[in-house]
């Protein structure tokens, strides 16, 4: 008898901790609002378009070839190359204090208008207050889809040389 009760204790502990188990597991619907793709042929050079991800404003200019040529190498190693296009894939954040900078086309960079902070066409910081570039979003590339929230190779190289967080 005491087996028996041990084993049906043992039993009913078992699936206790498998159900609380998958009461701390995130929701499916919760798990899909961490990923938004963007298909990339879409977007027009020097043109911003803000996306949404996660309830924050996603930075996408697709650069020109003026821009690409005269980018510095700092500039350079924030871009995301799909399909042989440049692209600034940025959190529309401010570093500062999290005002949403404005893009201006015709002086290809960002300024935001709480503290004057300014950042060029690659998200990088060229006045400060801001204290680093905007943030890069984790990504994976997908063929011409930008997958945000997931990270893949480009992005952990990125990461890996410190210029995410």
């Amino acid at each position: 008898m005491g087996k028996a009760f041990g084993g049906f204790a043992a039993v009913g502990a078992v699936a206790s901790l498998y159900a609380m188990k998958k009461s701390w597991d995130p929701l499916p619907s919760v798990k899909a609002a961490g990923f938004t793709t963007l298909d990339m042929s879409a977007y027009k050079e020097n043109e911003l378009v803000v996306e949404k991800w996660r309830g924050k404003p996603i930075f996408v200019l697709k650069k020109t070839a003026k821009m690409v040529s005269s980018q510095t190498p700092v500039q350079a190693e924030r871009d995301v190359m799909i399909d042989g296009s440049h692209y600034m894939i940025a959190i529309g954040l401010c570093t500062h204090l999290g005002c949403i900078p404005a893009y201006k086309p015709s002086t290809e960079d960002f300024l935001c208008a709480c503290h004057g902070g300014q950042f060029d066409f690659s998200g990088a910081v060229t006045k400060v207050p801001p204290p680093r570039g905007l943030d890069i979003p984790p990504f994976k590339i997908d063929g011409n889809k930008l997958v945000l929230g997931e990270v893949g190779p480009e992005y952990q190289a990125m990461k890996d040389t410190g210029i995410t967080l």
